[in-house]
């Protein structure tokens, strides 16, 4: 695996993790699901950093024209606001397939993506942990790949050199379901078989680890840590009968996992400079104030994310210490 390209960060995003400080962001579709008037509601919340996601002028991040991408550049420089990452859905996928058709189809995904990317000049470029399903999924699900798909190395080995080759930092996010990496020994074994390139970093998706059956612990962050570049975080709330078991969408103030714990040492030792806010997962709670007035059953991607978000930076802001206002 070649060595990574050097890129001056002040460019890109902060000029590094400085201990005891970290800034927030949010994936644009938090704040609407117009990019433009996103846009607007995240520099009306004191943000500076954007998370690029979702579709954005009716295309896919990864998909984006350069007339797209472009205007979403204007957008963003109008406002004061910069892109922090652009979080494809590059290997969101079954690696139970056919090798060649994996990766035409992702690596094609990511030219595209790397394209965009050069236009909106983002700190990350994020690959997504992929996928095995059914009793092939348990146990260590990296021995798994080792055995099984022993292809899977290469192709994320190619996608990581791509994006560094193009300027940008490789991270790799876990998934909610499916995903192949979920406990701590996954992560760690999955890093050490890439060969743990310079430059790499793995995005933490605290809950999205619990939703796949890791609750989250302190002692699990310290862990990780060494591995660590960007923090995700969202709310949760367990099962009323089953402490380990996510079940219910609300925001950070009702979560029952560790918020404060957690992030506190993530500021702390500046692991994330940036740390992200995303769509929680679980039941929607029967009485609690989403603020959106959406009835309980509509899907997740057609609400209204907005009302719980700007409850849940200012909840950080007022009970992690550190985080920059």
């Amino acid at each position: 695996m070649s060595r990574p390209v050097e890129t001056p960060t002040h460019e890109i995003g902060p000029s590094g993790a400085r201990a005891g400080t970290a800034q927030l962001t949010v994936l644009n579709g938090m704040a609407s699901r117009d990019f433009d008037q996103a846009l607007s509601v995240i520099k009306s919340w004191g943000l500076e950093w954007v998370d690029i996601w979702g579709s954005i002028y009716g295309q896919p991040v990864d998909g984006l024209s350069p007339a797209a991408a472009e205007r979403a550049a204007a957008a963003l420089g109008e406002r004061g606001l910069r892109a922090y990452c652009l979080s494809s859905r590059v290997f969101d996928d079954s690696v139970e397939q056919d090798e060649q058709v994996f990766r035409a189809k992702h690596l094609g995904a990511l030219r595209k993506a790397l394209a965009a990317a050069s236009v909106l000049r983002p700190r990350y470029v994020r690959l997504i942990a992929g996928k095995v399903t059914g009793t092939a999924a348990e146990g260590n699900r990296v021995a798994l790949l080792r055995k099984e798909y022993p292809w899977v190395r290469e192709v994320y080995a190619e996608a990581v050199d791509l994006i560094a080759e193009a300027g940008f930092e490789p991270t790799i996010e876990n998934e909610h379901q499916d995903c192949f990496l979920s406990t701590v020994d996954e992560y760690r074994d999955f890093f050490e078989w890439l060969g743990a390139p310079s430059g790499l970093t793995f995005t933490w998706d605290i809950v999205n680890a619990w939703k796949m059956g890791v609750y989250p612990t302190v002692e699990a962050y310290r862990a990780l840590r060494p591995l660590l570049g960007y923090v995700h975080v969202k709310g949760g709330q367990a099962d009323e009968h089953d402490p380990a078991r996510l079940r219910w969408n609300v925001g950070l103030d009702q979560s029952s996992w560790p918020v404060r714990q957690i992030l506190q040492a993530v500021v702390d030792d500046g692991v994330s400079p940036v740390i992200c806010l995303n769509p929680a997962h679980g039941e929607w709670k029967p009485g609690y104030d989403y603020g959106d007035g959406s009835a309980a059953s509509t899907p997740i991607f057609e609400r209204n994310f907005a009302p719980v978000t700007e409850r849940d930076i200012n909840f950080l802001r007022k009970n992690v210490g550190g985080i920059v206002q």
